[in-house]
């Protein structure tokens, strides 16, 4: 295959597990993150930091709540191609909606409940070609603004509450 379309297949393959990571996100189908992330890979986001497939599997379950329908939207995707390794970077609008407010409530004439929490955010991605496919190394996001509340048990709320008393204590 010509070098030029090699990346053009390799922007497609990468573009579509960037999407394929929002989608079992979305779902809380957590098994499905194992096939697409090298063994030893790592996250670091809003909901803590991981090491290892099954730690950031553990790390997604804890986050996305079955109760609480959580929704993904993921652009610009951007990629940088280093022969079989790459670096990512794309913008991350996540939708929280209310604990118990799964999309069930939907229906004919009827609408979701409305969002209670809204962060947006930039992932970074490292990313390695395996002999199965393009397969994330690293995932990071960097919040840059919220909106709403987080529901009280939400572990990311914990975090920034210890955050913003040990800022006010000095500790």
């Amino acid at each position: 295959m010509d070098t030029t379309l090699q990346q053009l297949v390799d922007r497609t393959e990468i573009t579509d597990l960037v999407n394929r990571l929002g989608l079992v996100l979305d779902e809380g189908r957590f098994a499905e993150l194992r096939s697409l992330l090298v063994e030893g890979a790592t996250a670091r986001t809003p909901g803590g930091e991981a090491a290892g497939r099954e730690a950031l599997v553990a790390q997604a379950g804890r986050n996305h709540r079955p109760e609480q329908p959580i929704q993904h939207l993921v652009t610009n995707v951007a990629i940088e191609l280093h022969g079989d390794r790459a670096s990512a970077r794309a913008n991350l609008v996540v939708h929280f909606g209310p604990v118990d407010g799964g999309s069930s409530e939907a229906g004919p004439g009827r609408l979701a409940p409305p969002v209670e929490f809204t962060m947006g955010e930039v992932y970074h991605f490292a990313l390695v070609r395996t002999a199965d496919g393009w397969r994330f190394e690293r995932i990071e996001t960097t919040p840059i603004w919220t909106s709403g509340t987080l529901p009280a048990g939400d572990a990311r709320r914990r975090k920034d509450e210890r955050t913003d008393v040990a800022r006010a204590t000095g500790a």
